[in-house]
């Protein structure tokens, strides 16, 4: 097999592309719910199905996936190429841009759910794709810094996203919704299409590769293994993705109301703190993908301060932009230190990283649950920096020593984002019981399994010959 010793950037900058689709859509999916309320006359459940059609997708893509393979009696990805499935799922979503157009004119919102159903049906087959396509193209010991890297692109998107199209919807007039069309969601979907079909095409033709050189496990267990869920560490890891989307989910949709509840915020005023949460995740998958830059020590230390407060620097610009008062976050800039304390101390390794950050994320939460005013809530939304470099840490570990039946786990993964609107509704449930405070335990235990998946999938890839715990730390 060839071995990569380094990342091929030529490669891997057109993938990361995919990844910014992924977090602008749904991130802007929280601009069309109240519009879709208020335009519709629904109810709050009701508007909150645009979520769930949203997230379902991805379930029932990779299940749609999974039975054409069986029924070609071999992967469906490897037939038909990376390359080929990552243009083909644009394709797919660009379809599902289109249903916009008709959906706005009918003023139908059936049809608008079935829109972005299909965009992100299409979003399923991409992930499936480009996240053991991102680990593949460079060493595997770096696998999970080039996923990190991705999912701080993908929080890029998450970033500008719900402020540009809530630019195009709204337009000069965002005070004044009552003036707004159902009619003006089509621009910017049939323009979001457009970009869909152009990098279809961009993917197309790049250098990306059709069957890249996946890291196959050692003693053939791949060939041994019949299924991809006869591997240990695949099926807890399918655990580990629905709790940790749950818990990173659960926790920003649950702090309005804390914060509403407990420190008398208005809705208008919470805005700047959801959106923190979320630049917590940039800010984090900046920090921990540093290793992916560079194999030069120094330079990795430096960019470990520098990346997060980069990261950091955009948020501030972007609420500088919508005109919010900054002076309440600067505060946060000494938190982000503990992310970069958490970040030095897993030394690159994905099953020390998920461990530490995990611990992190427990403390967080319950610093959360037993403090009041402004330190509570610094601490639910810290939550986002232990999330950051949670998926690609779980990814690694994950589809390590799978071999030919990587994509096959990759979509058993994808299939387990449902997680996000599972682990929400339970919070949400547990609340009527203890409090909003409270209810975070929910989130503390998803944590403490995550900690436990981090040091029993490390012993049983040592196990099958897999060892992931050189990192890049030492001596170049």
């Amino acid at each position: 097999m060839e071995q990569n010793t380094q990342t091929k950037w030529a490669q891997f900058i057109p993938l990361v592309t995919v990844f910014f689709f992924w977090g602008f859509v749904a991130a802007s999916n929280d601009i069309l719910i109240p519009v879709f309320k208020e335009k519709f006359d629904l109810s709050q459940s009701e508007s909150q199905l645009v979520s769930l059609a949203f997230y379902i997708a991805y379930t029932v893509g990779s299940l749609i996936y999974l039975a054409i393979s069986k029924l070609m009696k071999g992967d469906l990805i490897n037939r038909m190429g990376y390359k080929n499935s990552l243009a083909l799922g644009l394709v797919i979503s660009a379809i599902g841009t289109l249903l916009f157009y008709p959906a706005a004119n009918l003023a139908s919102f059936p049809l608008m759910l079935s829109g972005l159903f299909i965009v992100a049906l299409g979003f399923s087959l991409q992930q499936t794709v480009a996240n053991p396509l991102a680990i593949a193209l460079g060493p595997i010991k770096t696998g999970s810094q080039r996923l990190t890297l991705a999912g701080g692109i993908n929080n890029f998107g998450t970033t500008i996203g719900p402020l540009i199209v809530s630019f195009a919807i709204f337009g000069a007039v965002t005070n004044a919704t009552n003036d707004i069309s159902i009619e003006s969601v089509k621009t910017p979907y049939l323009i979001l299409g457009a970009a869909f079909l152009a990098v279809a095409l961009f993917l197309k033709l790049s250098k990306l590769p059709d069957r890249p050189p996946i890291e196959e496990a050692p003693s053939a267990m791949s060939e041994l293994k019949g299924s991809a869920l006869r591997f240990p560490q695949l099926v807890l890891g399918m655990l580990a993705i629905f709790l940790y989307v749950g818990v990173e989910v659960s926790t920003a949709s649950n702090l309005p109301d804390y914060m509403q509840a407990h420190l008398g915020f208005a809705i208008k005023d919470i805005a700047p703190y959801i959106s923190l949460y979320w630049a917590s995740m940039m800010i984090g998958r900046w920090t921990g993908a540093v290793e992916a830059f560079t194999d030069n020590v120094k330079t990795q230390k430096i960019l470990r301060f520098v990346a997060p407060y980069l990261a950091f620097g955009i948020f501030l610009l972007v609420n500088a932009i919508a005109d919010h008062d900054l002076a309440p976050f600067y505060v946060y800039a000494l938190i982000i230190l503990v992310l970069i304390i958490a970040d030095f101390a897993s030394k690159a390794n994905p099953s020390r990283m998920l461990f530490i950050f995990s611990i992190f994320g427990i403390i967080a939460l319950m610093v959360g649950m037993f403090t009041d005013g402004m330190v509570s809530v610094y601490a639910f939304i810290s939550v986002g920096l232990f999330c950051s470099t949670l998926w690609p840490c779980i990814f690694t570990l994950a589809v390590s020593g799978l071999g030919k039946h990587t994509s096959q786990g990759s979509s058993y993964l994808i299939m387990m984002i449902m997680g996000g609107g599972i682990v929400s509704w339970l919070q949400g449930y547990v609340s009527a019981f203890t409090g909003i405070q409270y209810s975070y335990i929910v989130g503390v235990l998803c944590f403490a399994y995550l900690a436990f998946y981090a040091l029993k999938a490390n012993q049983i890839l040592k196990k099958q010959g897999v060892d992931l715990t050189g990192g890049t730390a030492g001596g170049h």
